[in-house]
């Protein structure tokens, strides 16, 4: 099981931002959140690593609150 990477790990992520925020142009509140549901399921099923993805959950929540 592979540690997750916490540190930069993108080129360019900026220009993936601005991606980010392109996609969800145009959708309504509820189609945004869909959407990220969605990039999240597929991205985790990519990882597929559980350990990794309880981290990244745990990350993500104490980050939030």
């Amino acid at each position: 099981m592979a540690a997750l990477v916490t540190a930069p790990n993108l080129p360019d992520h900026d220009g993936f931002y601005a991606e980010l925020l392109a996609a969800h142009k145009g959708l309504t509140e509820a189609e945004s959140a869909a959407m990220n549901a969605r990039l999240v399921l597929i991205l985790a099923n990519h990882v597929g690593d559980r350990e990794a993805l309880r981290e990244a959950l745990a990350l993500a929540r104490k980050a939030g609150g």
